[in-house]
Parts: structure tokens; sequence; C-alpha cells
């Protein structure tokens, strides 16, 4: 603001003042830094040369300056000479005293040699004697930390690593630190450590040889403890037994007869075994050499290092349990396979629990528990897997009874194996499942061999052996002489002894399961029960269905699945006098036998329909009508005979058949005819009839009618079975006896006399006789009485066709 002010005042000067501006503005130039802008813009504000004139006072300016700076110079030029001229002066005195100086210097040096000779000579002797004083000193403190450190390699050497650490702890806390100035101490301070971790790595050396002894031992001490247990098993179940005689017996009470009680025998062997391998029995003690762990476990507690170890250890050891717990790939395949699996997992847990027992702190429960749960987990993964590759029965079981053993082992040592036992629950309906494909098999094998025809008894003898298998009873037949004929094929004893079989090797799987006797009882009715609802009755049906049985293995068929099925309390009795359950308790399972077996016998009955059918239906394929014959033939047809012979001695076999079922087979195969016969004239490719052929058709009917009324399977009342040809007969009476006024007349009325007979089979019958009847009569037309033939046909047929339209209209 101060510098616009100035500026402004400026303006404001006349011309007569310009010079004194000028002198400003060179002050200000001076005395400001830059820019310049605004001062030298001040000067040049329109003022007509301006320019010229302020060059030519800056110029007048600048030689001022000049002859100042020239004046200040010539003051000060004489004063630099003189300086130059006192100092050329000063110079040659000062060499003179500084040769002065160095000839003094000699002459001292020269004269204080011999001085300072003796003088370092005294202090060496008294600093060589002050020396040998001092190493005598420290020698003598050092000779013990040195016999120490001796003593400490010579106990490395033979392996006292215990009293090595000691010895280090005295070297650390007592000598080392009196002499911890010296570099062989230092050397020693630093060696400790090294040896430390030696015994480390030598302990730790001898823990990886303990655990690969142990894991090499595993499987043998595993094998040896399933064995203690399941000899302590076998005789406490000994034991129970000789305390629960009657029990024993009634479990294998087979109709009213008790083997021999085996399982005394059993016990005393088990007993003698005992007390002869009582002294051999080893321990995992015994097998192993507990001692490197425990040294090892001692030595890093010494050294501060302990829960290393312990994590150490536990690491390893959970590695070992990974591979202990891989099974083999072809394990499924042999018993031995799961056995080596077992043992081992047995071994690693035996020797674990021996840990926890003789150690403290190394293993806790709580680490067994966990190791334990997650073991648990894979052994359940891994024998669901490989034991759904096991199609053997016998060896399923063999591996509930290894499982058995294991868990009991086990649990001896304080694991909880309750979630094993859950697994042998899903095991045991595998085992179930491969018993019903080896039954099925063995069904299958007996329904081949089976001749399907009563068993012939010669004597008493054979037939106590035969009742003796099954429990047959019938008062008749008792009555009867030898020989004789039971009515049931061979395979009804087999089947028979083959379900109690069955239930047999169910009742092994339950065994040992720690189950009360209602559930295994509950087991074994469930097991039975599929067995005879889906193996037999498959094995039936798919039997049923085979094109080879014929209509004679049908009937042994529908007998023998009677008799089964009566035989199913026999099973129930036979359950009972096993498990001691009765079958009055709430919770008891029944057999389902009753509806295997009357499935059974609905398909065999159904497959006996459909093969007489079958039959039928061949005969009439035989069938050679002339359809354009003039006259009939005076007999019933060839093909027709047969098939009526044919039916007649089928039937014959149907005598040891339910009534109903013989009853419903024949008017089945009436129907069945009937409806053939009635497609035969029917039948789209047959275009033309002769009343000749009609009454050839009739004869064959009739002959179909004497066959129902001689009654071939007894039971039908009146006339019931030749109802089954009651349309054919109706639709034959009228075109024999031309009736058709009285058919259109009554046609529709509940009293017609050919209520039977269908508007459009009677149109498609007679407009074939119409056909054949314009081809044969060409020049009949002009005979009257043909002509009006031919009149009335047309005329019943559009009446026909009117009655057609009619129904087809109002449906």
């Amino acid at each position: 603001m101060a510098r616009k002010s100035k500026l402004n005042l400026v303006e404001l000067y006349s011309e007569e003042n310009k010079d004194q501006i000028y002198e400003n503005v060179f002050a200000e130039i001076e005395s400001f830094e830059l820019p310049l802008g605004t001062s030298l813009r001040s000067v040049y504000d329109d003022q007509p040369n301006a320019h010229q004139r302020f060059m030519e006072k800056l110029d007048a300016c600048i030689r001022n300056h000049d002859r100042e700076i020239e004046k200040m110079c010539n003051f000060h030029h004489q004063g630099f000479v003189d300086a130059i001229t006192e100092l050329l002066k000063v110079r040659a005195d000062a060499g003179k005293l500084k040769v002065q100086v160095t000839d003094t210097n000699r002459r001292l040096q020269d004269a204080g040699k011999e001085v300072i000779a003796q003088t370092e000579e005294i202090i060496r002797c008294r600093i060589q004697q002050r020396n040998i004083t001092t190493v005598v000193e420290k020698l003598q403190l050092c000779l013990p930390v040195l016999e120490m450190y001796s003593k400490l390699k010579e106990q490395m050497n033979v392996k006292r690593y215990y009293s090595a650490l000691k010895t280090m702890e005295q070297l650390e806390n007592m000598y080392l630190p009196r002499v911890s100035q010296y570099r062989f101490c230092q050397i020693m301070i630093e060696n400790l450590p090294k040896l430390r971790e030696e015994i480390k790595e030598i302990s730790m050396s001898d823990l990886k040889d303990f655990l690969e002894s142990i894991r090499k031992h595993s499987d043998k001490i595993g094998e040896t403890a399933m064995k203690q247990a399941q000899q302590q098993k076998t005789f406490n179940t000994a034991l129970q037994k000789q305390n629960n005689v009657n029990y024993g017996r009634n479990m294998h009470v087979i109709n009213g007869r008790v083997p021999e009680p085996k399982y005394e025998i059993t016990s005393k062997r088990t007993l003698e075994e005992e007390d002869e391998h009582e002294e051999e029995v080893l321990t995992a003690h015994d097998l192993v050499d507990f001692s490197p762990v425990y040294r090892c476990l001692h030595i890093y507690s010494v050294l501060g290092d302990g829960e290393t170890f312990e994590n150490y250890y536990r690491k390893q050891r959970r590695k070992q349990a990974r591979l202990v717990l891989q099974p083999q790939s072809s394990m499924h395949e042999t018993v031995e396979g799961y056995r080596r699996y077992f043992s081992q997992i047995v071994g690693f847990f035996v020797v674990e629990d021996h840990i926890l027992h003789v150690t403290q702190g190394l293993v806790t429960r709580a680490y067994t528990d966990e190791l334990w749960n997650m073991a648990l987990s894979k052994i359940i993964a891994v024998l669901r897997t490989h034991s759904s590759y096991c199609t053997d029965p016998d060896l399923v079981l063999e591996l509930k009874n290894l499982i058995v053993v294991f868990a009991d082992t086990l649990q001896g040592y304080g694991f909880p194996v309750n979630r094993l036992f859950d697994l042998l629950f899903e095991i045991r309906d595998q085992y179930n499942e491969t018993l019903l494909k080896k039954w099925a098999g063995l069904f299958r094998d007996i329904f081949e061999a089976d001749n399907y025809s009563p068993i012939p008894v010669a004597n008493e003898e054979e037939y106590k052996i035969v009742i003796s298998k099954f429990p047959f009873q019938d008062p008749e037949l008792d009555k009867q002489s030898f020989p004789k004929k039971l009515p049931m094929s061979q395979s009804v004893p087999q089947i028979y002894i083959q379900v109690k079989e069955f239930i047999y090797a169910s009742l092994k799987f339950s065994e040992s399961l720690h189950r009360s006797s209602t559930e295994i009882d509950d087991m074994l009715r469930k097991s039975t029960n599929l067995l005879l609802t889906r193996t037999l009755s498959s094995c039936l049906q798919n039997l049923i269905k085979k094109p080879h049985i014929g209509l004679t293995e049908l009937v042994q068929i529908i007998i023998n699945t009677t008799h089964l099925e009566q035989a199913c309390k026999y099973l129930e009795d036979f359950i009972t006098n096993i498990t001691n359950i009765s079958q009055e308790t709430v919770h008891t399972a029944r057999l389902y036998g009753l509806s295997t077996f009357k499935d059974a016998r609905h398909a065999a009955e159904g497959e006996i329909y459909t093969k007489l059918n079958q039959k039928i239906d061949e005969f009439i394929q035989l069938a050679d009508y002339d359809w354009t014959m003039s006259e009939p033939a005076g007999r019933a047809s060839g093909y027709l005979m047969d098939l009526i012979n044919f039916l007649r001695s089928t039937f014959q076999v149907f005598t040891h058949l339910p009534g109903k079922v013989a009853q419903t087979a024949c008017m089945s195969a009436c129907q069945h005819l009937s409806t053939s016969l009635m497609q035969m004239l029917l039948d789209s490719e047959l275009k033309q009839i002769s009343m000749g052929a009609v009454q050839q058709f009739n004869l064959d009917v009739i002959q179909c009618e004497l066959f129902a009324s001689s009654e071939p399977v007894p039971g039908f009342h009146g006339d019931t079975l030749q109802l089954a040809f009651i349309d054919l007969r109706q639709l034959l009476d009228l075109f024999m006896v031309w009736d058709w006024s009285t058919y259109l007349a009554d046609y529709g009325q509940p009293t017609s006399k050919y209520l039977r007979v269908n508007p459009s089979t009677a149109l498609t019958l007679l407009e074939k006789m119409k056909d054949t009847s314009k081809k044969n009569n060409i020049f009949a037309q002009f005979r009257k009485n043909d002509r009006d033939k031919q009149k009335l046909i047309e005329t019943v047929v559009k009446q026909l066709r009117s009655l057609v339209n009619g129904m087809s209209q109002h449906t």
C-alpha cells in the first residue's frame, strides 16, 4: 500500500520535479527486491521522451557509483602492500628457528634411548611375574570346571544321560559362572545346549524306535487282548449255562426232541484250556519294552520341554492311528483281513491305555476319549463300506463275531462301544439280506429238483422219516395201508427244513448282542417273515411263471402251498421254543405265511386258468372248417373231440384241488371255449359261410354242451356250466330254425327266446350267409322259393341294421 501511495504522488508532481522523481525511483530500485515492474511503469507513464531521459539519468548514477568504488580501492591498497613486506622479513627467521629445534630434539632422543630400554625391561619383567601369579590362580579356579566337563563327556559316552543332565546343571549353576570370562568357558557354555540337544535327539531316537516297535507289535498285542477277552467271555458263558441248564435245553427243542447238550462238553473243554494256558497269558508290557518312553519323558521333563514331548508323542500316535485305521482294499474278502484290522486297532488302544495308567500326563483320559471317538467313526465307516461287499452270510457272521469280541475287549479297557452294537444292527439287516439271497438259491434248487408228484411211502419207517421232517397230520391217510402217497411233493418237507435252518442262521447273529429274549424273538420273526413274504413268495411266483411248469405241476404247487400254510403255526411254536417268549405276548409279531401261500395259490390258480385257455387256443388253431360246405359231416370235428378229451383228463387231475378252484377252472375253460368259437364265427377274415357250415358248427357246440352237462368237475348246480355256451346256442338256434320273425318281434323283451343274441352279431353272420347265397345261387333267382328266401334275408338284414343303428345312436 505504501508503494501505491508513492506512485500516486509521482503523478501529481510537475515537470520541474522530474529529476527528483528519478532519484527517488533509483532509490527504490536499490532498496527493493525484484520484481521492478511497478516502479519502472511509473517512469514511463505517458511521458514524452521519458525513456531517453531515464536512461541518461541511469547512466549518470552508474558513473557515480563507479567513482566511489575506485576511491575505496585506492584508500586500502597501501596497507596490503605493507603486510606482504612484513611477511617476507619473518620467513628467514622462521627457517633458523626450525633448524635449531630439530637439532635439540635429536640430541635429546639419543640421550634417552638407554633409559627407555632399561625401563621397558623392568616393566616386562613385572608383567610376566604378575601374569604367572594370575595364571596359577586362574588354573586353580578352572581345574574343577575341566574335571566336571570331562566327567560330563564320560557320562555321555556311557549313555548315562540323566546323570549328564545333572552334571550340566552343576556346571551351569556352580562352576562356569566363576570362569565365564575365559574363551574355553564360552566354548563350554556354547557346547552345553548342543549336548542337551544331542541327548534330546538320542532319547527321541529311542522314542521313535519304541513307536516303531509298538506299531509292529500292535496286531500281536491286540490279538492277545482279544483272545483273553474271548476266553473270559467263554468262561462266563459256560458258567451261566451250567447255572441255567433248563434254559439251554429249551433253546434247541425241535418237535418235542431235545438234542444232546453239547455246551456242557464245550464248557468243560473251555475250563481245561483256561487252566492250561493261564500261565502263558501275555500282556502289553510283556510284548513291548516301554522303558524308552519313560526315559524320554523323564529327560524332556528335566529339560523343561515336557509339553513338546507330549505334543510330539500324541502327534505321532495320531499318525499311527490313521495308518492303523486305514484298511486294506481286499479286507472284505477273508475273515483274516478283518481279524488283522481289529487286532491292530485293539493293540493300539491297549498301548494307549497302558501309557495312560503308568505315566503322569503324557496322555489323558480326554485325549484317549477323543482319539477313540475319531477312531470309532472311522471304524464304523470302514465296516459299513467293506461289509456291503460281503455276499457270503458265513463271512458276515464271522465279521459279527469279530466285532463283538472287538467291542467286548475295548469295553473292558473302559472305551464306550455302544455305537458298535448299533452298527451290528445295520450289519444284521445286511446279514439277513445275504441269508435271503442264499436261501433264494436253495429254494430255487429245491423247486428245480422236485418231481411235483405226491410222496410215495412204502412202509411205516419211510412214513416216520417224512413226518419227522414235516409236521403232517391226516387221520384218514393214517388209516390207509401201505404203500400209500402223501398229498404234497418232496419240496414241502425240504422247504420246511430250510425255513428252520434259516431261523437257526438268523439266531446265530442275534447271539452275543446283549439283547433281551423279547428283542431276539422279534428279530427272528421279522427275518422269517421276510423269508416267507419276499424270498419264498418270489421263488414261488417265478416258479409258477416258468414255461415248463404244466397244469399238473401247478395243481401240485397249489397242494404244496396249502400244506406249507398249515405248517406256519409249527414254525411259530419253533421260534417260541427257542426264545421262550409266549405267542400271547402283546408285542409278539406273527408270521405272514398265510398271506404268502395264499397269494402263491392265487397266482397258481390264475396260471392254471391261463394255461388252460392257451391249450384251448392251441386246439382251436387246429380247426379246419370248410365254411362253404353244402352239407355237414354228420359228426363233430376231430379237433374239438380231442379238446374235450384233453379237458376231461385235465379235470380228473383237479380232484385234489379245493372244490372252488376246480369249478372256477372248469367254468373259465368253458367260457373261453365259447368265446373262442364265437370269435371264429365272427372273424373279419371269414367272408362267407354256408348253412352246411353252420350246421357242422352246431354239431361241435352240441358236443361242448354235452361235455358241460356231464359234470366234469363235481359241485355245479343244475345247468350252470352249460350257461357258458348259452350265447352260441341261441345264435345257432336262430339260424338253424330261421326264426327271424320271433327274434325281431321279441327283441328287447326279458322273456325273449333269443335274449342273448346281439343284433350286430346276428347281422355279421347273416351278411356272410347272404354273400354265400348270392354266389352259390346265381341261377336260383329264376326259382320262386329262392327269390323269396333272398328277399327275406335282405329284409332281415335291413331290420337288423336299423336295430344296430338305433343302438349306436342311443349309446
